[in-house]
């Protein structure tokens, strides 16, 4: 999702198999910090199909130049 992070994930999903379901963003303790919480539905590898999966990414706001940018934060 994220190729300039530099995190090497092999991908789990076929994007062709891969829905958001719902999806909702807000502030995480300050206004440089947001949390993106997915609830999502995927077709694995092996051709499992899962729905109500939740994940959360999380992000910091950086500005350079004027431009705000969201940058993902490493999964831990």
């Amino acid at each position: 999702m994220f190729p300039d992070t530099g995190q090497a994930v092999a991908p789990a999903f076929a994007t062709a198999g891969f829905r958001i379901q719902a999806a909702i963003a807000r502030r995480d303790g300050s206004p440089t910090k947001a949390v993106v919480h997915l609830v999502w539905a995927g077709t694995d590898r092996g051709g499992t199909f899962t729905d109500l999966r939740i994940t959360d990414w999380h992000f910091t706001r950086t500005i350079k130049k004027g431009t705000a940018t969201w940058t993902p934060l490493p999964r831990t």
